[in-house]
C-alpha cells in the first residue's frame, strides 16, 4: 500500500467515525463522473469494504447527461474490468441546460441540480441507503468561503446530509482528504479520467477566484487549509451574530456549551477572536489520520 493510499484511507476512516458515514448493511451508491475524485472515492470504499468486520455493499452509478461526445464506454469498461456492480443511466439534461441558460453564462449550477435530482431517484430505485459523493476538503472550504463572501451565510458541505425530501442520505467520505493527495493518487492509479469540459462551459468564476485566493494563502502558510477545515469543526456560537440561534437554543445553553468547548480545548478567551491564530506555532493543522481499526478492521 502506498503512502498516499494509506493517508487517504485514514482520512476516510476518520470522517466515517466522526459522522457515521459507513454503517453495517449499508448499500452505498457512489456517483461516478469519470473524474479523479469519484474514481478515488470508489476505490477507497472498496478497500474499506474489504477491511471492516461488518457487511455493506457498493454500487457505482454514472449519469450520461447527453453531452455531445461523452465517452461513457470508458467508465463502463473500467467498472466491468474491476468487477464493480454498476448502473449506467442516460438522461438528456444537456438540452434543457442549453435551452434555459443564455450563451456565455455558466451552466454548472443548473446542470448539477438536474443531476442531483436524477441521482436521488436512481438511489431510491436501487434501494441505496446512502449516496456517496466525491467532494473533498478543498471543495468544502471553498464552498464555505463562497457562502461567506457571496451569500452572507456560514455554511459549507456537510459530510452527512438528509435530502430535503427525506428520501436520501448524502455522504461525503472524503471530507477530510486533501485535493492534491487525491490528484496524486489518481495519477498513481492511472484512472481513466474524463475531463469535465464536454459541454464547453467553464467552472463558476467566483469559485475559481476563491480557489486561487485560498491557494495563494496556503502557499504562504501551509496551515491555512487545515485551519479553515478545523474552523468548521470548532464553532463558537456565543461569538456569532445570529439571534435565531440564540432563540432556538437559548442563550444560557449556548454559553454553557461554549464554556464546555473551551474547557475541552484547554482554555481560551475573547482575545482569541482578535487574531490569536496568527501566532507563530502551528494552529489548526490537519490532525494525523486515524487507522482503519475505527471501522472494525
Amino acid at each position: 500500500m502506498s503512502r498516499l493510499e494509506k493517508n487517504l484511507l485514514g482520512e476516510v476512516s476518520r470522517a466515517s467515525k466522526d459522522f457515521n458515514l459507513i454503517e453495517p448493511d449499508d448499500r452505498i451508491m457512489v456517483g461516478i463522473s469519470g473524474g479523479k475524485d469519484s474514481y478515488t472515492l470508489l476505490y477507497l470504499l472498496r478497500q474499506i469494504q474489504r477491511r471492516v468486520h461488518f457487511p455493506f455493499s457498493i454500487v457505482a452509478v454514472n449519469l450520461d447527461q447527453g453531452h455531445p461526445g461523452f465517452p461513457g464506454h470508458v467508465i463502463r469498461d473500467y467498472l466491468e474490468a474491476e468487477g464493480y456492480e454498476y448502473r449506467m443511466v442516460q438522461r438528456d439534461t444537456y438540452s434543457i441546460v442549453k435551452e434555459k441558460i443564455a450563451p456565455g453564462k455558466t451552466t454548472c449550477s443548473l446542470c448539477s441540480r438536474l443531476r442531483r435530482g436524477i441521482l436521488y431517484d436512481v438511489a431510491v430505485d436501487l434501494k441505496a441507503t446512502k449516496i456517496a459523493l466525491g467532494h473533498h476538503r478543498d471543495d468544502i472550504i471553498e464552498t464555505a468561503m463562497l457562502n461567506l463572501l457571496y451569500s452572507g451565510q456560514l455554511k459549507a458541505m456537510p459530510p452527512r446530509l438528509r435530502s430535503d425530501d427525506g428520501r436520501n442520505t448524502v455522504i461525503r467520505p472524503m471530507a477530510y482528504c486533501a485535493e492534491e493527495e487525491i490528484a496524486a493518487f489518481a495519477a498513481e492509479m492511472k484512472f481513466p479520467i474524463i475531463p469535465c469540459d464536454l459541454c464547453g462551459s467553464q467552472e463558476n468564476l467566483q469559485r475559481k477566484q476563491v480557489k486561487r485566493l485560498i491557494g495563494e494563502l496556503h502557499a504562504a502558510n501551509p496551515n491555512v487549509k487545515g485551519n479553515m477545515l478545523n474552523a468548521l469543526r470548532n464553532v463558537r456560537p456565543t461569538h456569532l451574530l445570529d439571534p435565531k440561534l440564540r432563540e432556538l437554543y437559548g442563550v444560557d445553553r449556548i454559553e454553557a456549551a461554549d464554556e464546555a468547548l473551551l474547557a475541552i480545548d484547554g482554555g481560551g478567551s475573547d482575545d482569541d477572536a482578535l487574531g490569536g491564530a496568527c501566532s507563530s506555532h502551528e494552529v489548526g493543522s490537519d490532525p494525523a489520520p486515524v487507522p482503519l481499526k475505527i471501522l472494525g478492521a
